[in-house]
């Protein structure tokens, strides 16, 4: 029993090794915490991405009134040349808003008949990021949705 207890004692009293067994214990979480930190700083870049994008095609919707069809196309196009977005990702429609209604319509032809109408181009951008952690099962993908309204004309 002696030869037990002086063993043990000369365990405890060795340091030497124990920074390796404290690192190997710290190592992983440590990763992950900075593995998880890149991924979101990842999705936030994107979500400023497309913001930076839909405040861009305001400002041009704003200094060309994309008025026709040709021009609202042509102002997609620079939308998802600017963010690398699919054609489906990215809408840019005219869209109306009869008298004190609070929903927008998107009937061209005269929608809101003898009635104040408001004219406006809604920029939609959807986008889908997927963090590594969602292989793992934890959590899902990530849906952004950045809607902007540009005032066109009010009567």
């Amino acid at each position: 029993m002696t030869g037990l207890r002086s063993f043990l004692r000369r365990l405890r009293d060795d340091s030497a090794g124990a920074m390796l067994i404290e690192t190997a214990m710290v190592a992983p979480v440590l990763v992950l915490m900075a593995l998880g930190a890149f991924q979101v700083s990842v999705m936030i870049a994107r979500q400023t991405e497309l913001q930076s994008a839909a405040a861009e095609g305001a400002a041009i919707a704003l200094a060309a009134l994309p008025d026709t069809a040709a021009k609202r196309t042509t102002l997609a196009q620079v939308i998802r040349t600017s963010t690398g977005l699919a054609t489906d990702k990215v809408s840019v429609d005219l869209v109306f808003r009869c008298a004190n209604e609070t929903t927008l319509r998107t009937n061209n032809d005269n929608p809101c008949g003898s009635q104040a109408t408001t004219s406006y181009v809604r920029i939609q951008l959807t986008d889908t990021y997927t963090p590594a952690w969602v292989r793992f099962g934890v959590g899902s993908p990530l849906t952004y949705r950045v809607n902007r309204l540009v005032l066109l004309e009010q009567d």
